[in-house]
């Protein structure tokens, strides 16, 4: 078992996960690991900052029952006894450990429905598919309650208040580098979340949402940029699993109050108001690349007519998640941030149509191309399109090629700082600079930064494939053909020389 600390730290949480992961092995297949030991950190995690809020109130209240309850009905959450992980590893040698857990998950979900109705619902300690026959199922489940026995979450036993939500985080990272494929589902790399949530400059105020939210990572890195707690966060998320961990993550940052739904965003929109789709100062996404049978033969007739502009290929729905969430923002401020596979940007057909009419609407305000292998599962190229319903009169659009700034990993490539930083910038210099003058635009940074008139554009067929805008040709470096021999000559010569020598020493030595 771990030390017991004051300051419990990331790592520190993060190894007891693994060593509950280790538990799991053999038994579970590793993409479930995370449903399993991300719950059992939700519920250690309750429970301690539950016993913590008791232990509080009994002595506030000098023992008083009464008071006591009435007092912890009030708190943000309410854990029944029975549902403690105390109560649990109490009971670790029962004989049906996995349905007492599964009756504890239940039992928080109706003392706290407003919050966690429905969390738990995807996942069962009492699955002999999942978990193997009792025998087996009650060794690793004893095991497991051991393992995250080593934890104490109590707030003052953290380094900060904000390091569970932390942890939660890492691990969802963690659990998506090991996914492969599957891992685009349920998470967006931690850089490319903080770079798009300050691309859209989420304001005090605002209503905020991702409607393909998977684990919600996203989301709260926007809401983070606001600097108040004066926002509202909304998304929806086809995967019952992930919409599970998204609840959850909320939860451990402190947003419970997110509004977030379960069901599918392009046909079954659930976020809904006066019987519209909601509308939002603010819509970001990392939506599946190009999904295949999205619904589009439904979508002429679409209640709500996000597809005004055209309907997109049955085989590719990546415009049709850009429709439905510009059609969710509000037309005066409306911001929307969507990373996209950069087919998107030169595709023709229905696609270049919808393009077409997204830029004479003076909609779109930016281009990104990322670099490639950022995410988890696909090497596909990517760019980040930033649309904006607030441009007023500058109808130029820009052009960023980050393609060669990032830094290399084992596995995945990341956005460095300094790259961050540079988009960042240089975004802000468009935002402020004076919009050109005449149909030409002009280079902001040579091979890096573009100013494209609407006049370039349209002369392009509204095609908005980079290397149209941003020259990264490379100049050949100049070979100097007779230095190249001379030198060849050189190495020639030395190692003559050197031949020369290894006889003399061999028949010096009589071979």
């Amino acid at each position: 078992m771990l030390p017991l600390k004051r300051t419990l730290s990331r790592e520190e949480i993060a190894a007891v996960v693994w060593r509950g992961c280790d538990t799991l092995r053999g038994a579970v297949d590793p993409t479930q690991y995370k449903d399993y030991v991300l719950t059992m950190l939700f519920v250690k995690y309750l429970s301690d900052v539950w016993k913590d809020k008791v232990a509080q109130y009994e002595e506030k209240y000098a023992g008083d029952a009464e008071r006591i309850d009435r007092a912890l009905r009030r708190e943000r959450f309410y854990v029944p006894a029975e549902c403690t992980f105390d109560h649990l590893y109490q009971n670790r040698g029962n004989d049906d450990i996995g349905g007492l857990i599964d009756v504890a998950l239940m039992g928080l979900e109706d003392a706290n429905r407003a919050k966690l109705e429905g969390v738990f619902r995807s996942v069962s300690f009492n699955s002999e598919s999942q978990l193997g026959p009792p025998i087996e199922r009650n060794r690793r489940l004893k095991n497991l309650l051991v393992d995250f026995s080593a934890l104490d979450l109590q707030p003052s036993h953290l380094q900060n208040d904000d390091i569970i939500g932390d942890a939660y985080e890492y691990l969802i990272g963690e659990f998506a580098g090991q996914a492969g494929k599957k891992a685009g589902e349920f998470y967006t790399p931690s850089e490319v979340s903080e770079m798009l949530a300050k691309l859209v400059a989420p304001r005090s105020g605002d209503r905020i949402c991702d409607p393909t939210c998977g684990s919600g990572s996203l989301l709260i890195k926007v809401a983070k940029e606001v600097g108040s707690d004066n926002f509202s966060l909304y998304g929806q998320e086809n995967n019952g699993s992930t919409w599970a961990l998204c609840r959850m993550n909320m939860f451990l940052h402190g947003m419970d109050r997110a509004r977030i739904e379960w069901g599918d965003t392009l046909n079954n929109p659930k976020l809904i108001e006066n019987d519209a789709l909601m509308r939002f100062n603010v819509v970001v996404a990392n939506p599946p690349f190009s999904l295949d049978k999205w619904g589009a033969e439904k979508a002429i007739g679409d209640p709500h007519n996000r597809y005004h502009r055209g309907v997109p290929p049955k085989s590719k729905a990546d415009f049709a998640f850009i429709s439905h969430m510009i059609e969710t923002t509000y037309e005066t401020d409306g911001r929307v941030g969507v990373i996209v596979p950069n087919g998107v940007l030169f595709r023709g057909s229905s696609e270049g149509t919808i393009r077409q009419r997204l830029v004479e609407e003076n909609l779109l305000e930016a281009v990104i191309g990322l670099p490639a292998n950022l995410f988890f599962g696909t090497g596909i190229p990517a760019a980040i399109l930033l649309f904006n319903r607030g441009k007023g009169t500058n109808t130029d659009v820009l052009f960023i090629d980050t393609s060669k700034e990032f830094d290399s990993g084992k596995n995945q490539n990341r956005l460095g700082a300094n790259s961050i930083a540079h988009v960042l910038d240089t975004v802000s210099r468009f935002r402020t600079d004076v919009p050109n003058q005449s149909d030409e635009g002009r280079v902001l940074e040579e091979k890096y930064a573009y100013r494209a008139t609407l006049a370039e554009i349209k002369g392009n067929d509204f095609n908005l494939n980079l290397p149209r805008y941003v020259d990264t040709f490379e100049e050949e470096v100049t070979v100097d053909i007779a230095a190249t021999k001379a030198k060849i000559q050189q190495l020639r010569d030395a190692l003559a020389d050197t031949e020369r020598q290894m006889e003399k020493y061999l028949t010096d030595l009589g071979f």
